[in-house]
């Protein structure tokens, strides 16, 4: 793995500053520009993963299909070991397991979210946090997909995506109340 970029560096460093005692000490990183997500522990680097962010950029509005920056933290989770591939309708599993599509140009009929999804709700008033810019009453997730082949390019309807076996590894790994920080 290369250095990682200063400004998920410093992204991470306000994070950390602002763990309080009983809270997770775990913060994400998702950086848009490189479609990366990072792992961190009490300040410590863990991991790194390839994501898709939305096709239609970055943005905080209701309906936009964008992907809403800012500071934000896991609220719920969901999926805890549901096979590869288990689609999900509102959060529930659907019996159906998607097909995986690994080529660039490679959609999928549907918009599946599978594996596992981590719920996210923005914790910056106006920014990400009510109203019309409300993270989790836009359903922001990270979350797996079929459409595999287009991890690393923005693709998404304003999730962060991850392969399914990248997105399982994270679940497992990351707690309700992590915080997550989406930057550009």
């Amino acid at each position: 793995m290369s250095e990682l970029p200063a400004r998920v560096v410093e992204s991470a460093r306000k994070m950390a500053a602002r763990h309080q005692p009983g809270a997770s000490d775990q913060a994400i990183v998702v950086d848009v520009p490189s479609q990366q997500l990072y792992l961190f522990e009490e300040g410590s680097f863990l991991a790194q993963y390839p994501v898709s962010t939305a096709e239609r950029g970055t943005g905080n509005r209701e309906g936009s299909l964008q992907t809403p920056l800012g500071l934000h933290r896991v609220s719920e989770r969901f999926g805890e070991d549901a096979p590869l591939g288990q689609i999900f309708r509102a959060r529930k599993p659907t019996g159906e397991i998607a097909e995986i599509l690994t080529g660039a140009d490679e959609r999928a009929a549907r918009d599946d979210v599978t594996t596992r999804i981590l719920w996210l709700d923005g914790l910056e008033p106006g920014v990400n946090r009510g109203g019309d810019v409300d993270s989790k009453r836009r359903y922001i997730y990270i979350h797996g997909t079929p459409e595999e082949g287009r991890i690393g390019s923005p693709a998404s309807h304003g999730c962060v995506r991850m392969s399914n076996r990248d997105v399982i590894e994270l679940f497992d790994r990351v707690e309700v109340g992590a915080l997550v920080d989406i930057i550009e």
